[in-house]
């Protein structure tokens, strides 16, 4: 534990980079690696600068300083402003640059310039001209990994020397704030499950004599697996941060089963001695622990099964922590039980709800369960066909902007989104298929109309390629253009346009068989890219015959919009593969096929309830609620394989299963709803998250948790009555 401890603090660290959600081999993100290093990064901070005058030539001085500042930094690739824009003039038959932003020019001819550069200029001043836009493109993403948590403080640092006031936005931004949510959170989950479980324990514990036990069997196993994590290099992210509190919740479950157990062998044993006692209650838990640990370590080893590599760490390392917290919780408790003397008669809960008497409740509970048990059948089974048809309709998408807390990185986000049209960039290529220039007649008619199509997109801002150039000059030079100009003095024309200093915007490859369009989108749905993905393909088609002209979409939108069919595939590889191993488990632990289905059953009825809510409520899986299937399978089974345990293998009741089931729920009832207190309990923490999916996430759990509990006191009971003959 202290070198576990040393470990964690030294080398505890956070990564939500683009990584570890996609797997390196994984062909869109190759494809996303090598758009980068051929077009740029698409790695962008957007600064939004208040300034009195936009054009002001005091503000463009301050701005000319701060390119040279950031451009000196080794990540970063190139930026761009007003100050480094430049403009297409046509003199002498020849096309030449000059800078967008002149001192000497009236600031009336400034605004009529950008005017007619609207696309353009609209990305670099407000229309109040109150603000200037800088960008900063980084170098592509596998070259700035390592150093990704310093890089957005260190160019804060260098934006303050100039600007008191600014707003800084871009993917790099939102994943700073992710990292630093995450670690803020994870510490803060980890101290608030200690307390409440602690708070929990005390009225749940049997004798304020077996807190320490319960406290270690909690923190034991959670600072190996962080030792564990660290020294092999791994980092948390926003999936991995949930681990503690989901571990802690589990150890305690098993430490109560136990120490149930103990406690109450120990009231029936009275004559054994403290050796014997501690054989009788590892013999009796051991098989009930064993298999809860199998089934919930089954679900999150379904995990590993999801394309996502986020995912399959946070099954390998769930599984490591549930295999840790299972030894260590019997090696704690058999050592703690050793050193307690206890009179167990005499022995009282810390706290206590007067007014609560467990054993009241679980003899009212059999005498319903015996009474209404068809009613009961049939009301539950009503609410199971409805979660069925709920699944339908539960929508599979990722908001982005429900993946970061509220705070200055999501206020700054929404306050440049609303002068700038979005914050993220996407690079459409348009290519000849045969190798040919792409600037001919016929190609530029196509490449207008194409435009024209994404301009109307209201998803869609700012689209900037040859065309709006070729706009530009158009209006400043008719004669350019018109019908008599031959097809090379269009292509030595525009083929020049792509200048370094505008390389911020690519128009063509170098070979000029490729022209490019630069799309501006604001944070969104994975839903609402499709739609625009699919937007794109359907304007490229209609523009374009397919045989001559192909098109290429890139951009991490392009990787994002994936996410959908990964969280899908994620969904049904890892439920089935967990239902039908944890059914197999039932099945070697009950030994009879029938009482096995008749088992399963109470199991799926959380989930479809967990359908009916996410249906209900608008709640779509997404990043953080995708793994909830497999995961909410493991933890349904925990309770119902302690009480079909001491059903199956009841020693003091034989005959009726109605008489089996009362005796089982005497013995084991209290222990369910402690278990289950705890549980709803370590989920509500996670519930806190200012993190919105984090959020939906620890609040379905908890709900599904609960109906767990429901369905094993109520409807399993009852099916066993009526139908395990």
């Amino acid at each position: 534990m202290g070198v576990s401890g040393y470990q964690t603090f030294q080398k505890l660290r956070v990564d939500n980079s683009l990584s570890i959600w996609f797997l390196e081999d994984d062909p869109s993100y190759k494809a996303y690696i090598d758009f980068q290093e051929d077009f740029g990064s698409d790695e962008i901070f957007i600064a939004m600068l208040p300034v009195n005058n936009a054009i002001g030539e005091l503000e463009m001085n301050v701005l000319h300083q701060l390119h040279r500042d950031i451009e000196s930094l080794p990540y970063v690739n190139t930026t761009f402003s007003l100050a480094k824009a430049k403009y297409p003039i046509y003199a002498n038959s020849n096309i030449n640059f000059d800078a967008l932003y002149n001192r000497n020019r009236s600031e009336k001819g400034l605004k009529s310039l950008f005017s007619k550069l609207e696309n353009v200029t609209s990305q670099l001043v407000t229309k109040d001209y109150k603000n200037q836009f800088f960008y900063i493109q980084l170098n592509p993403t596998p070259t700035v990994e390592e150093k990704r948590q310093d890089i957005a403080g260190e160019l804060r640092t260098i934006i303050e020397k100039h600007y008191s006031n600014y707003y800084l936005t871009g993917p790099p931004v939102l994943n700073e704030a992710y990292s630093k949510g995450i670690y803020k959170e994870s510490l803060t989950f980890g101290i608030l499950t200690v307390l409440v479980i602690t708070l929990l324990l005390l009225f749940l514990l049997p004798s304020k004599r077996y807190l320490v036990i319960s406290l270690l069997s909690v923190a034991v196993p959670v600072g190996l697996l962080f030792g564990l994590i660290t020294s092999l290099g791994f980092a948390l992210n926003m999936i991995s941060m949930l681990i503690p509190t989901i571990l802690m919740v589990y150890s305690v479950s098993d430490a109560v089963h136990i120490i149930n157990i103990y406690h109450k062998e120990g009231l029936a044993n009275k004559a054994l001695s403290k050796a014997g006692l501690l054989a009788l209650a590892v013999r009796k838990s051991f098989t009930p622990c064993f298999y809860t640990t199998l089934t919930t370590f089954v679900g999150y080893f379904a995990l590993y099964l999801s394309p996502l590599p986020a995912f399959k760490n946070m099954g390998v390392f769930t599984c490591i922590g549930l295999a840790l917290s299972f030894l260590s919780v019997y090696v704690i408790t058999i050592i703690g039980f050793s050193f307690l003397t206890l009179n167990f008669e005499a022995a009282q809960p810390i706290l206590r709800i007067k007014k609560y008497s467990q054993s009241k409740f679980i003899a009212w509970l059999n005498g319903f369960t015996s009474q209404y048990k068809t009613t009961i059948i049939i009301l539950f089974t009503s609410v199971l066909l409805f979660g069925v048809y709920s699944i339908f309709n539960v929508q599979i998408d990722t908001n982005s902007r429900d993946l970061l807390a509220e705070g200055k990185a999501k206020q700054d986000l929404r306050t440049v989104e609303v002068e700038l049209g979005g914050s993220n960039r996407l690079q459409l290529n348009i290519a000849t298929t045969n190798g040919e220039k792409i600037l001919t007649k016929d190609a530029m008619k196509r490449l207008e109309g194409f435009q024209n199509k994404l301009e109307n997109n209201p998803l869609i801002s700012n689209p900037v390629s040859v065309i709006t150039i070729k706009t530009f000059l158009e209006q400043r030079t008719p004669v350019l253009f018109q019908s008599n100009v031959s097809q090379d003095a269009i292509q030595n024309t525009l083929g020049v346009l792509d200048v370094n200093d505008n390389s911020f915007f690519k128009l063509f490859s170098e070979d000029l068989t490729t022209a490019g369009f630069t799309l501006t989108l604001r944070e969104m749905k994975t839903s609402e890219l499709e739609q625009v993905l699919n937007d794109v393909k359907v304007a490229f088609k209609t523009s374009f015959d397919t045989t001559d002209y192909s098109l290429e979409i890139n951009g991490f939108a392009v990787v994002f919009a994936q996410l959908n069919t990964f969280i899908l595939e994620t969904q049904f590889k890892s439920f089935f593969a967990a239902f039908f191993v944890a059914f197999l488990c039932l099945w070697v632990f009950i030994k009879s096929l029938k009482t096995t289905l008749l088992v399963l059953i109470p199991n799926l009825l959380p989930l479809m309830v967990l359908a009916i809510f996410m249906s209900l409520l608008g709640i779509p899986l997404d990043v953080s609620t995708a793994m909830i299937t497999p995961i909410m399978l493991g933890i349904a089974m925990d309770d119902t394989i302690h009480l079909v345990y001491k059903y199956r293998k009841s020693e003091t009741v034989s005959g009726t299963p109605e008489l089996r089931m009362n005796n089982a729920m005497r013995y084991t009832g209290g222990a369910l709803i402690s278990t289950t207190i705890a549980l709803v309990g370590g989920f509500l923490i996670i519930a806190s998250s200012a993190t919105p999916s984090v959020r939906d996430f620890g609040l379905l759990c908890s709900v599904t948790v609960a109906i767990a509990l429901v369905t094993d006191i109520f409807y399993l009971p009852a099916l066993l009555k009526q139908f395990d003959k």
